[in-house]
């Protein structure tokens, strides 16, 4: 067990009486896609089976998930900017899934405090067991004489968060936009929800959500806000409900000096008030079209609002799919609109990950690639159909770097991976974006346009509500197409190297792309492969962001890097290096790290000092380590605790360091 007060003893204190109830299994919806998911099977949003002890299918929670499936969450916290806590209780409704009596619950925490277990407000006796690496502390809790199958069990669980929690990111007011006040956001993708309150930490459990968060300061979380008036002090509480079922690593909050501007008819933006016109103006001309164009592909959106909150720049990831409020990274404002396609990507997660989403995180290309391949539809439909290959080439580049940077027969770069006793956060790359856009972009393919499109609604009207694995996804696609009523269709997927699609390590097949966006970018690469080009600002006029990235990208796999006065030429004709855009900026660093142009170390170090999306900032320390390892180190002990904790541990990996 943790010293330091982070966890507590269990309470020896037995109860009177325990409050379990039946329900019978129900959902208020008037979606036309809810309206067909009122099974049991539906509702537990897994396999659901009558046998004794179901058998979970996730390796990463330590959860009985098999015998018992929450149903729904309440969470109740009071925001602490003080102690940088969390400070409340969960209320979790728990139904007994078995035909024998489930006698013990099991849920996932991590450096967590728990204070008491109740139920009814009677003590329940509860215990922390031993640390499994790298999971936490199973929490168990005892239910004498057990619980008959359709029962449900009310635990109320007093909780407060710890200075260890990998799940909250909490700022001072110096890291946030106008340094006026502090700011606290949750991240909990992948196993992260457990160190802000006890759960079922697995994709393959779905819950309903109601969200009580008191605070001084604004608060978003991932649920439709419901209007309060209650103040405790200076506080006030904020009311959200998820009526949709969803995963943990899908709760979510954020509080700070927020602020909010409309972007849509469904949508607002929001975030600081010294960045919202930018965020605004950067976002409205796009939020409605990528709406309307995936309600066309797939189905009507669900989940009433879809809004954006710009975070401050220490966040991680492009953005994550919070339902109700996407978190994104503020590098998609640069002035250009040419980055807000991660919105389109988020967006699509809509359906794929929070609507229909993988049992496991082995089966995480469910979620990604799917997105990944829907954010590409969405793009071809917008700008123009060679959009949609000009897209899969960046990402292609994207793919080779990770296949090459972990290795081509190594576990973590098959589609299907092997999570056993692993941390999924050390998994994470490109691949099962990637990977997985291009299996579907194969079963597209194969199949044809026209029919693919005709699968698309049938699987996420399959699944809805629901969590998948890849056998799964294979059975939905069989049966689809096997009902079709298409002979040459069924020859063609009776020869579907499944197998070797799901379990061969490194690069898929790569397909013929459509170059007609990405030409000219490659042809003003070539003329930088000779020595004697004398460039032009004008050489990069016509292009878009995304065609220079292209080429910088093309320059950076050069097989004879240029030397640091060629780098140095590049950066000065095309001055990148003053761009807003992240993106162009990080390329171009690369190019002169590979050169050893140290006359751009300073801008480097400037860039890891205020970004903290790992997409920039991973390679960038790879990079800079390699060219001085001292400085790389010492950027990194100066900015680490500007990361939120998932950054700056694989960070700490990729430096070498403890």
């Amino acid at each position: 067990m943790r010293g330091s007060g982070s966890i507590t003893k269990s309470s020896s204190l037995f109860f009177r009486r325990l409050e379990i109830t039946i329900r019978s299994p129900s959902f208020a919806s008037s979606s036309p896609v809810a309206a067909s998911l009122t099974s049991p099977r539906s509702l537990g949003c897994r396999r659901y089976s009558s046998q004794a002890k179901m058998a979970p299918r996730d390796p990463n929670t330590l959860a009985n998930y098999g015998e018992w499936l929450t149903k729904h969450t309440t969470v109740s916290f009071k925001v602490d900017f003080e102690k940088q806590r969390l400070t409340g209780s969960v209320l979790l409704e728990l139904e007994s899934l078995t035909d024998k009596k489930s006698e013990e619950v099991i849920l996932d925490t991590n450096y967590l405090s728990v204070l008491s277990v109740k139920s009814n407000s009677t003590d329940l006796k509860w215990a922390l067991k031993d640390r499994v690496e790298p999971y936490g502390w199973p929490l168990h809790v005892s239910v004498p004489g057990g619980a008959s199958q359709g029962d449900v069990l009310k635990l109320d669980i007093a909780v407060e968060t710890t200075k260890d929690c990998v799940g909250l990111q909490w700022m001072t007011p110096a890291q946030t936009g106008n340094k006026k006040h502090p700011y606290v956001y949750s991240q909990c993708q992948a196993i992260l929800a457990r160190s802000i309150f006890p759960c079922q930490d697995t994709p393959d459990v779905k819950s309903t959500f109601t969200f009580n968060i008191t605070s001084p300061l604004p608060v978003v979380a991932s649920g439709v806000p419901i209007p309060s008036d209650t103040q405790d002090g200076g506080d006030k509480l904020f009311r959200f409900e998820q009526k949709v079922p969803i995963p943990s690593y899908l709760f979510a909050l954020a509080s700070g000096d927020l602020e909010t501007a409309p972007i849509g008819k469904r949508s607002v933006v929001a975030t600081g008030p010294e960045a919202l016109q930018e965020a605004k103006w950067e976002l409205e001309n796009d939020m409605d079209k990528f709406l309307n164009v995936a309600e066309k592909l797939i189905f009507d959106y669900q989940w009433g609002q879809y809004n954006v909150l710009v975070l401050p720049p220490s966040f991680a990831y492009g953005g994550m799919e919070n339902p109700i409020f996407t978190f994104a990274t503020p590098t998609i404002i640069s002035g250009d609109r040419q980055n807000v396609d991660v919105i389109a990507h988020e967006l699509s997660h809509s359906w794929s990950g929070n609507l229909v989403g993988c049992a496991s995180w082995e089966h995480f290309w469910l979620n990604e690639g799917w997105t990944t391949y829907l954010e590409r539809r969405i793009g071809a439909a917008i700008h123009g159909a060679p959009q949609f290959d000009f897209s899969a080439i960046i990402g292609w580049k994207s793919l080779e770097d990770s296949v090459a940077l972990i290795g081509p027969e190594h576990e973590f770069t098959k589609l299907i991976i092997n999570h056993k006793g692993v941390d999924p956060e050390d998994a994470f790359s490109s691949i099962p974006y990637e990977k997985g856009f291009h299996f579907l972009y194969y079963l597209d393919r194969l199949v044809g346009r026209e029919h693919f499109d005709k699968f698309i609604p049938h699987y996420f009207k399959t699944w809805a509500r629901k969590s998948l694995d890849s056998f799964e996804f294979k059975q939905t696609f069989l049966d689809f197409f096997n009902n079709y009523g298409n002979d040459e269709i069924k020859e063609k997927i009776a020869q579907i190297p499944w197998e070797e699609r799901f379990y061969k390590p490194g690069l898929p097949p790569k397909p013929d792309f459509d170059t007609s966006y990405v030409d000219s970018c490659l042809a003003l690469a070539e003329k930088w492969k000779q020595v004697d080009y004398q460039p032009n600002s004008k050489d990069l006029e016509s292009f878009t962001a995304n065609q220079v990235l292209v080429f910088l990208q093309a320059v950076q796999n050069f097989s004879s890097p240029l030397n640091a006065e060629r780098s140095r030429l590049l950066g000065s004709t095309y001055n990148i290096s003053s761009s807003k855009n992240v993106e162009l900026k990080t390329a171009y660093y690369l190019i002169a790290l590979n050169a050893g142009d140290k006359s751009e170390l300073s801008g480097v170090v400037n860039l890891l000092g205020s970004v903290g999306r790992m997409k920039f900032v991973r390679p960038l320390y790879r990079s800079l380590k390699d060219v001085d390892r001292d400085l790389a180190v010492k950027t990194f002990e100066e900015n680490k605790d500007f990361y939120p904790s998932t950054t700056k541990g694989q960070l700490a990996k990729d430096l070498g360091l403890k």
